[in-house]
């Protein structure tokens, strides 16, 4: 467990420090020099330029910050929607679980691919939101994280819920049921505390999946917009240089895949750490 969250903090502290290197160096990982197109690693710019000559290790830093956001966000904001319908299906039955559940399964079943590059594209100013916030630099990352929370609350949506099944007829529940407990009271009082194990380990595991997912939408050129950028953005812009330049691929692509080993190694350990059933089986 120690390695991957060591991993983890080092990336984590390593890009939200980016704008205090930024500030030491005096370097803009923004500013464009086009004197400096493509130069290979140097003192000054120790992983290189791109091909506007903007320095590489800065923007990796500042992508990093983005990609992260993305994934942490939309991994808690996912865990919380479904962790509120996995609580009211599992505890309340009946009906309500069944039409909450179809609605999860309907979820599930759709196309995701093309749902996904059909909402990405959509025009924000038909929707009517204001003006301010579709014109800001970080409409695309608040788009990026409300797709991935509409595909990703399923997974916590079902795994709370048959957590919520198994909880509901234990003795400390009937007891407060009993006692005139409420249902707001029994649900986040004794219920959940009884499922926050399995819904940590899935929500660590879900960040690496987001910051898949939103690499693809940058790929696909729907993610992360200018003058902001992200490890997918990093990579979508790189893939024209392969030949010319196939580290500035390499460079993103190797801290997609670091980030997204480390959070499914840290998930494994918690799973381990917080189940004693399963450490017992391994």
């Amino acid at each position: 467990m120690k390695l991957p969250l060591i991993l983890l903090v080092v990336i984590a502290a390593a890009s939200f420090a980016a704008p205090l290197v930024n500030a030491i160096l005096g370097i803009d990982p923004n500013v464009v020099d086009l004197l400096d197109r493509l130069s290979g690693p140097s003192l000054a710019h120790p992983l290189g330029t791109d091909e506007l000559g903007r320095d590489v290790l800065l923007r990796l830093l500042a992508g990093g910050r983005v990609s992260l956001v993305i994934g942490v966000a939309a991994a808690l904001a996912a865990a919380a929607l479904g962790t509120l319908i996995g609580l009211t299906a599992g505890y309340l039955g009946g009906w309500t679980d069944r039409v909450l559940m179809r609605g999860t399964d309907a979820m599930i079943a759709l196309p995701l691919l093309p749902l996904l590059i059909v909402l990405a594209a959509l025009d924000l100013n038909k929707l009517g939101l204001p003006a301010r916030l579709i014109q800001s630099d970080e409409i695309s990352v608040v788009r990026i994280v409300a797709l991935a929370v509409l595909v990703g609350w399923t997974t916590a949506a079902r795994l709370v819920r048959g957590a919520a099944l198994v909880t509901r007829n234990r003795d400390f529940v009937r007891a407060a049921r009993s006692l005139g407990a409420g249902v707001p009271h029994i649900l986040w009082l004794h219920i959940l505390p009884n499922v926050l194990a399995p819904l940590i380990v899935a929500t660590t595991l879900s960040v690496g999946d987001v910051i898949l997912f939103e690499s693809v939408l940058s790929f696909l050129g729907l993610g992360v917009q200018p003058p902001l950028s992200s490890w997918g953005s990093m990579l979508s812009n790189a893939q024209e240089l392969i030949t010319a330049a196939p580290l500035l691929a390499v460079y993103p692509g190797l801290m997609i895949f670091l980030t997204v080993v480390a959070c499914n190694l840290l998930g494994d350990a918690l799973q381990r750490r917080l189940d004693p059933v399963t450490a017992r089986t391994r």
